[in-house]
């Protein structure tokens, strides 16, 4: 189990207090991503058997590759600071991995505190489209949220993990793109329960411009251009129209050099079903960049 934070000390400190005390067994590496709020030295205190990696800057989602990098079991759950695996969910998640080679990861089921209603996101992956064999344990996806998600650790390191560029918001994508093209699969579990307590102490509005900025980049690293203006003209249709929109895509036309040079398209089979996604996303209430 990986938890990444950055200077969030109070919500660490509670996630760590329920994870550690779980009955799945599951060992935990904390990534502090350049905290300044005292969070490595809580955690030090309090948890001196969780395994602690500090690093000086916020290094984003990147930070889960570091962490990876340390881990030596053949699957890693992620958790973010304020979402918490319930108990058994991380082992009915490696059963399916046990069970099913090849699957890459399983992604849980994401209930939000302090009502514990179903993420919005949560029915869209129960009604998925992608076409999926008959014995994959849950309905196949094309995407997955990190901190719900528990990977197979050499699919994971085989497509290489977060790519450092994206950072944070929406890296997700780009990922999960990359294992189906290698031929991974990667389904949603119901029994597998994360609780999200989302926190208060985020930038709405920068998260905004980094999803934004990172779905237009994953549309042309990886889709046909005709697919990738379609995305990115139903993202920036579906963005208020404000100087953080605009932001976000100046930043996306900045990067196309680099872009245009990793450009990879995926397979016409992952194609086929990124498109059975549009019609779903256009409607989707939970995938619109407002913040």
């Amino acid at each position: 189990m990986v938890v990444m934070t950055h200077n969030r000390c109070a919500e660490v400190l509670r996630t760590l207090e329920h994870m550690t005390a779980l009955p799945d067994g599951a060992p935990v590496i904390v990534v502090d991503n350049g905290s300044a709020d005292g969070t490595a030295d809580a955690i030090r205190r309090r948890f001196p058997h969780v395994r602690l990696l500090r690093h000086e800057q916020n290094l984003g989602a990147v930070a889960r590759n570091w962490a990876v990098e340390h881990t030596s079991t053949p699957y890693v759950a992620f958790c973010d600071d304020d979402t918490r695996w319930q108990p058994g969910s991380l082992l009915r998640a490696a059963a399916v991995l046990d069970r099913h080679p090849d699957v890459g990861a399983v992604m849980g089921r994401c209930l939000v505190e302090p009502d514990l209603a179903e993420d919005p996101l949560i029915p869209e992956l129960r009604a998925s489209p992608v076409p999926a064999p008959y014995w994959l344990p849950g309905p196949a996806l094309l995407s997955v949220m990190a901190g719900l998600t528990m990977f197979r650790v050499d699919a994971f390191r085989q497509v290489g993990g977060f790519h450092p560029r994206l950072w944070l918001g929406g890296e997700e994508e780009l990922l999960a793109l990359d294992l189906v093209s290698r031929g991974w699969w990667l389904c949603w579990r119901e029994d597998v329960v994360i609780h999200h307590a989302p926190s208060r102490s985020r930038d709405a509005r920068r998260r905004r411009q980094l999803g934004i900025r990172n779905t237009v980049w994953t549309a042309w690293l990886r889709r046909p251009v005709t697919a990738a203006l379609r995305r990115s003209a139903a993202v920036l249709a579906a963005a208020p129209k404000d100087r953080h929109t605009a932001a976000a895509l100046a930043e996306a036309l900045r990067s196309l050099p680099w872009v245009l040079r990793e450009r990879r398209v995926v397979p016409p089979q992952v194609e086929r079903g990124l498109r059975l996604l549009e019609e779903p996303q256009r409607h989707s209430v939970a995938r619109r960049y407002v913040g």
